[in-house]
């Protein structure tokens, strides 16, 4: 087919964005937008000019017109609204969270195998140029024997328990919002390799939203990953990977080198 059609299931601030970004695709086009009701979903489709208008998430999957539906709704209804595309043998795009644990996760897994259907969490770190060119840099070896990752993302947001951010029946915290972003770059550079280990802690606020926290993962071979995110608290933004040392020489034999 000349154009891949999407349909996008929810129309809060995130819908907007990815609608955008799709005009900029010349192989991509959004025939359908689904929300609760039919109101909310004029007023989406109206603003891009999307033909087909449902006020329901079924009538969405249901829609013959549609091939791949990119799921935007809260953190906790990603597994119930990603599960009826997938039935209705739909491929999915779903935001990040794919789902608020292992559990619904691996139900979506499983399914969309069953089903034969696309299914992948749309983790756009993961398309950004440098990242691509950091993929080839650790599989061609110039990077390194790669030891441990140290990676942050925390930003300070005004406390509101109302606010999805500090909200546990919204999926809140600062694990879930940004916190994945570093368990999926870690997984990357260490080529999708599953911890053995996990220690974590976690400073809970009001709400019992985890208002920051720090991880660290335990992989094969003794390598490990320290990760630190924070809704309440800024940090660095900054990554490191740690490499053994290619040439020895006069250093420690267990010197480290920073990539």
């Amino acid at each position: 087919m000349d154009k891949v059609r999407w349909g996008i299931l929810g129309t809060g601030s995130i819908a907007n964005t990815f609608a955008t970004g799709l005009t900029f695709l010349p192989d991509a086009q959004l025939v359908a937008v689904g929300s609760r009701k039919l109101e909310t979903a004029n007023t989406f489709a109206n603003k891009y000019n999307i033909p087909h208008r449902h006020g329901s998430y079924e009538a969405l999957a249901s829609d013959p017109d549609v091939d791949v539906i990119y799921v935007c709704t809260p953190h906790p209804m990603h597994h119930d609204n990603t599960l009826l595309c997938l039935r209705a043998h739909k491929a999915v795009l779903c935001e990040k969270p794919l789902t608020i644990n292992a559990a619904e996760a691996q139900e979506l897994v499983d399914t969309a195998r069953h089903e034969h259907v696309f299914l992948m969490e749309a983790m756009w770190t993961r398309f950004l140029p440098l990242m691509g060119r950091l993929r080839e840099m650790l599989a061609q070896g110039i990077i390194g024997d790669v030891r441990t990752v140290i990676a942050d993302f925390g930003f300070r947001a005004d406390y509101d328990k109302r606010v999805r951010l500090f909200s546990l029946e919204l999926g809140g915290g600062a694990l879930l919002d940004v916190g994945v972003y570093l368990v999926s770059f870690a997984s990357m550079v260490m080529g999708g390799a599953v911890p053995s280990h996990v220690v974590s802690l976690a400073d809970t606020g009001l709400t019992g939203a985890d208002e920051q926290s720090a991880y660290v993962l335990g992989y094969p071979q003794g390598r490990l990953a320290m990760l630190y995110s924070a809704v309440r608290t800024d940090s660095p933004h900054e990554a490191h990977i740690l490499v053994k040392a290619a040439a020895l020489g006069s250093m420690h034999p267990g010197s480290m080198q920073r990539a």
